[in-house]
């Protein structure tokens, strides 16, 4: 079925809509270029299951107090780590007593971006963008940023509840089913309700972009790209005319559509690339204006080079892209058939 958007408005700060019986959006704001995610609250006997927290600022935990006033919270849910996902996380455990529910590859995510241990720094992404092509200009002035997650993410629980693959969460009366997807995270959340025919998708399954997919330092050599799709075709699973509630953009029915629009979207990418390396060996840099036609500023920048190396490594991983790595130390792909 195409694309249908049920609810055209998007709640106004500090308000919620109720999209499903018991399943409320709301809207809190981001400082970034996407400038505001969507976040969930859904119904217990006798309070809330929070999904997602936002940002961790002083303006979303006042909204969030504005909307829970003398409500109870009876757990917090996160689909990933990323800090408008997890950001008030421990605020809101430490605030109503209640337990963080993850997956644990988030969970311990979280905490090593938090410490930038275990190769979670900016100095051992730029060596990754580096050797991928990316000039020192650029680099150096990607640099110096400090640890920005901790900023956004001040704080994160110590323990959890772990979530896997396949697990059934009550919430309220209704069940929910665990997802796990890849590519865009280590082990993305999604909830799959049968009853309400409704699935949270968080970053997985966005409404009119494309969620980010980057090849990252801690796993130079990985095909998140691969995951990703692998991933996303799952949803086709579920039924065509579930609702879908993603992180960004508006709620929308149409899922199988939507997954076809993605992976029609990363093959013209692929067809893209593959006819600019027929031309001669590139490297992920030189990439940057086939993949991204307009113009990027660093932030756009340290993203965009996570991408185009994913869609090298799809490529190369696949047989239809060969690299070698050059005197100067940069990796180059040419199409296999050079």
């Amino acid at each position: 079925m195409p694309l249908q958007y049920p609810f055209p408005e998007v709640p106004a700060p500090g308000t919620t809509i109720e999209v499903a019986p018991g399943i409320h959006w709301l809207s809190m704001p981001l400082p970034f270029a996407l400038d505001h995610i969507n976040l969930w609250l859904a119904e217990e006997e006798d309070g809330w299951t929070v999904i997602d927290t936002g940002i961790g600022n002083p303006e979303t935990r006042a909204l969030w107090e504005k909307i829970l006033g003398s409500k109870q919270v009876k757990r917090v849910i996160v689909t990933h780590y990323h800090p408008d996902h997890a950001g008030n996380a421990a605020w809101l455990c430490q605030r109503y007593g209640v337990e963080l529910w993850m997956t644990q590859g988030e969970y311990l995510t979280a905490h090593a971006v938090r410490t930038s241990s275990a190769g979670y720094t900016t100095d051992a992404v730029l060596s990754v963008f580096r050797k991928n092509g990316l000039d020192p200009q650029r680099a150096s002035g990607m640099g110096g940023r400090g640890n920005r997650y901790a900023a956004l993410v001040p704080e994160f629980p110590l323990s959890y509840r772990r979530i896997i693959e396949g697990d059934e969460i009550t919430i309220g009366s209704h069940k929910w089913r665990a997802i796990i997807g890849h590519g865009h995270a280590p082990e993305h959340l999604s909830l799959y309700s049968n009853s309400l025919n409704t699935l949270i998708a968080g970053d997985m399954l966005l409404s009119t972009i494309s969620t980010n997919v980057s090849v990252w330092s801690i796993d130079p050599e990985g095909d998140p790209l691969r995951l990703f799709l692998d991933s996303i075709a799952r949803y086709r699973e579920l039924p065509a005319d579930m609702l879908v509630l993603p992180s960004h953009g508006k709620p929308f029915r149409g899922a199988h559509d939507r997954v076809a629009q993605l992976e029609q979207h990363h093959q013209d990418r692929f067809r893209d690339v593959e006819k600019s390396l027929k031309e001669n060996p590139k490297s992920a840099a030189e990439l940057l204006s086939v993949l991204f036609r307009r113009p990027l500023d660093a932030h756009q920048t340290f993203f965009a080079m996570g991408e185009a190396i994913a869609h090298l490594h799809y490529l190369h991983y696949a047989g239809r892209a060969k690299r070698a790595q050059g005197e100067d130390g940069i990796m180059r792909y040419a199409t296999s058939s050079q």
